[in-house]
């Protein structure tokens, strides 16, 4: 339809749609029942807008809907919102106000879309004020100019209480003081006039009854000690603290260790002052720590395809960076904090933070062991002094204490020092016994007791082949036919082996014969359990070129001594004649024929070991060595000893639950949780070291259940929530 045959709307048809549209938006701020506006709302009333202003005249309605926009704000003040505040009082009434503001800001916001062909054509022709600025003024001259006395009243009493050290919401005031400066339109008379002065006015009046107090109560220097710290700290705390550049994240960002203790010194003279220091503390560290494990994640993700130990690298390299960051920050508590318990507090618990997350599949407690044994090996990446040592593994202890999984540092640890000392890769036998007392300082006796034990055994067993040696000397008949050290160990300190009844060569059964003659000898009471898989031998190997040395495992040289009797032997009958599982078989057999060194040819020629394959020894195998070492593939122990920790628990567990129905005899189930989970608490924070997850009641009732399935308990006939001990 064209414009001349549009249908003209006259003032009170057009004014009764939009009174509708104003209607649902007031209905909207009251937070009565109402739809919310859709896009074809707004356009209707825009369009009808559109339309009376675009009439010919006498049908050009824009004066008459101008007027009638200040009108819809002028109804709604003086019927809804003056009465509501009316009736409020103090800070009531302030929260009504800043309410009925943010309100009347979106109806100017609404209404000022509906009717905006007025700003643009009409307004603006005849130079009138734009509608923004038409609605704010009507709140001004009706509201504001009513309320304003009792809103500075009531702003400066909450000051007032503030300044008498009562908690305030700070929130509220500030909402309050922008509508002294919103309500200005662009200028800041309002805010001065109205409420700027009389604050002043009352600031010094109220600091005038105060100085009157303290000078009957306190000495000069006491009196200006006051008035400086409450004017230029306690006042500005918060907005010092927080400072971009300036404030205490910005001093920590930029190592201004002077200007900390400063803030410290003077921050610590009013009450609670370092309480939000110390928060700042905690955040800034434990942003620094996070981003450690989240660079070190980065970095092991980038490496995944390569080798292994370059993956160990990156977190020998995260570690190190983690002892770092706590030996800068241990030392801002020391010096800048004066050693103050609410920043070594605040360290403690970031460093739980980010010390408890892994990296790249590997936990915390993992990292920390494998730090250690990089250590104390012989040949590991950390080339350090004997002392630099020693501050390490101080260093590392320290970080223990914040890794809530020590138990199951307790058993990496162990593993690791077990291969060190049983493959003579410890390289320093002092610094092993140093870091098991300073974890025995740390964690208690209990933690290291299997570790002290591991390390005394091998004495005794440096002690025993000296025995047996003498007794070979002094016993012509007792000839093992080979060279032969054994390491006898206690069952109970170290880690659990596999221990397979490995078919041993001819060569080996008379050596093991003797040795277990001689052991006789010494003690009658305890039986010896050989572990194979630990063994290494020195075996000569001849070639069509030379004859060549070869360091291998037990395992390997019983496999390639078969060979002395058979040039061929297919898969099954290496592991018959062996007696091993399949896994250890293919390892041995891959290690063999198909790593570095080919000792055995293999049938078809593959990298991988299948159970049709046939082996035969390579005769025209060479190397510029004369004697070479034969590794084992690795064997990924970490879900083993994951697996070991969990059964310690489960045992802890059920020990706890039974010596508890033991003394009680009959108990209900959510007792019975809580007594068991307060008894864990109480003996792993003694012995310092496991993390049984006390909350996790789910743990809990599982080894209920299957206590009861074993007999110790049984449910109440009549109520299965109790539970009874059978003795």
């Amino acid at each position: 339809m064209s414009m001349h045959e549009r249908k003209t709307i006259d003032l009170e048809q057009g004014w009764e749609f939009m009174q509708k549209g104003i209607t649902k938006l007031k209905n909207i701020l009251e937070g009565l029942p109402e739809s919310q506006f859709s896009s074809e709302d707004y356009m209707m009333l825009y369009t009808t807008i559109y339309n009376m202003c675009t009439q010919k005249p006498p049908h050009d309605y824009s004066q008459q809907l101008y007027d009638k926009y200040r009108e819809s704000f002028e109804e709604y003040i003086t019927s809804m919102v003056l009465p509501s505040l009316r009736v409020k009082h103090d800070e009531f009434m302030l929260r009504e106000l800043v309410k009925r503001w943010l309100n009347h800001k979106v109806m100017v916001r609404w209404l000022s879309r509906f009717f905006h062909y007025l700003d643009r054509y009409f307004i603006t022709r005849r130079s009138l004020p734009p509608l923004n600025e038409v609605g704010l003024t009507c709140f001004r001259d009706l509201v504001y100019q009513e309320v304003k006395d009792k809103v500075k009243d009531a702003v400066i009493s909450l000051i007032d209480r503030e300044r008498e050290g009562e908690q305030i919401d700070r929130a509220l005031l500030k909402n309050v003081l922008d509508i002294f400066v919103e309500i200005g339109l662009g200028n800041m008379e309002c805010y001065e006039n109205d409420f700027e002065a009389h604050l002043l006015k009352d600031t010094a009046a109220y600091y005038s009854r105060k100085a009157s107090n303290w000078i009957l109560e306190d000495s000069c220097p006491d009196y200006m000690l006051k008035k400086v710290q409450h004017e230029l700290l306690y006042v500005n705390a918060s907005q010092l603290l927080e400072k971009e550049h300036s404030g205490c994240h910005g001093l920590l960002r930029d190592d201004k260790v002077d200007d900390l203790s400063r803030m410290y010194r003077l921050f610590c003279r009013i009450q609670r002052g370092l309480d939000p220091v110390s928060q700042i503390f905690k955040q800034h560290v434990t942003i620094e720590g996070t981003a450690l494990v989240k660079q070190a994640e980065d970095s092991a993700s980038n490496k995944k395809a390569e080798k292994r130990d370059v993956v160990g690298l990156q977190e020998q390299v995260f570690v190190r960076k983690v002892i770092e960051l706590h030996d800068k920050y241990l030392a801002y508590v020391n010096d800048c904090f004066q050693n103050h318990s609410l920043f070594h507090k605040a360290l403690k618990e970031a460093f739980e933070v980010f010390c408890n997350k892994g990296v790249a599949g590997s936990s915390s407690a993992e990292l920390l062991a494998t730090f250690c044994d990089n250590i104390l090996k012989k040949g590991g990446s950390e080339k350090l002094s004997d002392e630099a040592i020693e501050e390490t593994l101080e260093k590392v202890v320290k970080l223990l204490a914040y890794i809530s999984d020590k138990d199951l540092f307790a058993e990496f640890y162990r593993k690791k020092l077990a291969r060190r000392l049983l493959f003579d890769k410890s390289a320093n036998d002092d610094h092993e016994r140093s870091i098991l007392t300073k974890l025995k300082q740390q964690c208690g006796g209990q933690f290291t007791s299997k570790m002290e034990g591991m390390v005394t055994d091998l004495t005794l067993a440096r002690e025993n082949q000296s025995g047996f040696e003498d007794y070979l000397n002094n016993n012509a008949h007792a000839n093992p036919g080979i060279d032969l050290t054994v390491t006898v160990l206690t069952t109970g300190f170290w880690p659990s082996y596999k221990s397979f009844d490995l078919n041993l060569p001819v060569e080996m059964v008379k050596c093991v014969e003797v040795f277990r003659e001689f052991y006789q000898t010494k003690t009658k009471h305890r039986k010896l359990t050989w572990i194979y898989s630990l063994g290494t031998c020195n075996i000569n190997a001849k070639f069509e070129h030379k004859t060549i040395e070869l360091i291998v495992t037990t395992y390997q040289a019983a496999a390639l001594l078969l060979f002395n009797a058979s040039d061929r032997l297919s898969y099954s009958e290496i592991m018959t004649q062996l007696n091993l599982t399949d896994d250890d078989v293919i390892r041995l057999l891959h290690s063999l024929s198909c790593a570095k060194y080919k000792i055995l040819n293999k049938e078809p020629n593959t990298k991988t070991i299948s159970s049709t394959d046939v082996f035969e020894f390579n005769n025209k195998f060479n190397d510029k060595m004369r004697r070479i070492k034969i590794p084992l593939p690795p064997v990924d122990e970490k879900k083993k000893v994951i697996e070991d920790v969990d059964k310690d628990r489960r045992y802890a567990i059920d020990a706890s639950i039974v010596r508890i129905m033991k003394s009680r005899k009959v108990l209900g189930h959510q007792q019975l949780v809580m007594e068991c989970v307060e008894q864990l608490g109480r003996m792993f924070k003694v012995l310092g070291f496991f993390h049984i997850v006390l909350p996790d009641f789910k743990a809990i009732k599982k080894r209920i259940e299957d206590l009861i399935t074993r007999d110790y308990l049984e449910r109440d006939k009549d109520n299965p929530n109790i539970f009874r001990y059978l003795a």
